[in-house]
């Protein structure tokens, strides 16, 4: 077996006056060599920029959360202002990570679109993976953005919590006892013996004036209790309002990650029914030409046989 020779120093020598005769200095050529070494990385494709700039908002978001945790969740603080523009900061930050992946999505659908043939049928396997590839880039970043939105959601119920704890109504004081007419009565027929004992007969009697002071006090303390408990009824009433606020909110959000689950399954099954509309096909093809190999194979030895007869006999 005859040795190969290494001929790299040749190359080198010749890519040396090469460049000699092209005139070139001595940092062209040492920039020359140093690529035959050292090879220039690839350009990034439109996709792959695309999700380092999503992967990038997405660290930004949480940076800003970790940036602004205590401030959303102490009250003591921040104002209610400051933290409604922390929330919508948040907001318009997922909002914009949701629409890059959309984007991501849909380039990924129609590179999908492309790649297929005029029979639906994939013309490449490096195309498939390159697509699977891309899917699961996609993938990754949904849950990441999952992950850093679950965050601010126990950030918002926190802060909800709060707000139902400060409306909830502290302890009820004490309802002023009242006094029935009977008492009242009772009460003023026994001092009217002692009154009339002592009074003189030419003053006046104070007892019609008393016992409308008396009846006064009693509508007042009546009013007051009536007022105290629709105050409570009220502060109830703002404390559902406030758990039922928040109840919406967090249904709302499970519920949008419900709708983007569903909508990931949904296109998996289409893809998945496709597959195996496709395995159909393939089958169903595969097994016209086994039966036309059969019965060439058939037709084939059928001619030999008689081709061998021919020669026997012409012989």
């Amino acid at each position: 077996m005859a040795k190969v020779r290494d001929r790299t120093e040749d190359f080198k020598d010749a890519v040396n006056r090469g460049a000699l005769s092209l005139e070139f200095n001595e940092a062209k050529r040492a920039a020359l060599m140093a690529s035959f070494i050292i090879h220039k990385p690839r350009e990034r494709s439109h996709f792959t920029k695309a999700a380092l700039k999503t992967l990038e908002s997405i660290g930004t978001l949480e940076q800003f959360l970790k940036k602004h945790r205590k401030d959303y969740i102490d009250p003591h603080r921040t104002t209610e202002e400051e933290r409604d523009s922390i929330e919508h900061e948040v907001s318009v930050f997922v909002k914009a990570c949701k629409e890059q992946i959309d984007v991501l999505k849909t380039s990924i659908t129609d590179e999908e679109v492309n790649s297929k043939g005029w029979l639906g049928i994939r013309a490449d396997n490096a195309n498939a993976d390159t697509i699977a590839h891309k899917h699961g880039v996609v993938l990754i970043l949904s849950e990441k953005l999952h992950s850093v939105t679950s965050q601010f959601d126990q950030l918002r119920a926190v802060r909800f919590q709060d707000a139902i704890n400060r409306a909830m109504p502290r302890r009820k004081p004490k309802r002023p006892t009242m006094k029935t007419f009977t008492d009242v009565d009772n009460n003023l027929e026994s001092r009217e013996p002692t009154t009339s004992e002592t009074a003189d007969p030419g003053e006046i009697q104070p007892e019609p004036m008393k016992i409308q002071q008396q009846l006064l006090d009693d509508e007042t303390r009546a009013l007051q209790v009536e007022l105290s408990s629709l105050l409570d009824a009220a502060r109830d009433t703002e404390t559902k309002m406030v758990e039922m606020s928040a109840l919406n909110h967090l249904m709302s959000t499970h519920v949008l990650q419900q709708a983007q689950q569903i909508e990931y399954l949904y296109d998996q099954a289409v893809e998945a029914t496709k597959n195996v509309e496709m395995g159909n096909k393939e089958l169903t093809q595969a097994i016209q030409r086994n039966s036309s190999s059969r019965t060439f194979l058939l037709l084939f030895l059928v001619v030999l046989t008689f081709s061998v007869l021919f020669l026997d006999w012409y012989s």
